[in-house]
């Protein structure tokens, strides 16, 4: 299965609704590591590596987001794969 390194920045009203932590639980459910962290502008950014089959089911999760959370947008970059996690970590 090829290894991939992705980005993703998502928009909308993703800070103060669990989103960081629900997205921790679905990656490191797919065996993606990587980590994710709010940003000032009130998006949520996350770098993920894995096989890709995994890192696109943790992208579909995070189009919907968990139950509080409303997803405006979603972007999407793919960067080289650097296997440069062994977890997935909550930044603060």
């Amino acid at each position: 299965m090829k290894q991939q390194r992705v980005r993703i920045l998502v928009s909308g009203n993703v800070q103060g609704v669990f989103f960081r932590q629900a997205l921790k639980v679905v990656a490191k459910k797919n065996n993606v590591s990587g980590w994710v962290r709010n940003l000032k502008d009130r998006r949520v950014e996350a770098v993920f590596e894995g096989d890709s089959k995994s890192i696109s089911s943790v992208i579909e999760w995070a189009r919907v987001g968990p139950a509080n959370s409303r997803i405006d947008d979603i972007e999407v970059i793919n960067e080289e794969f650097k296997n440069e996690f062994s977890t997935f970590e909550v930044l603060y």
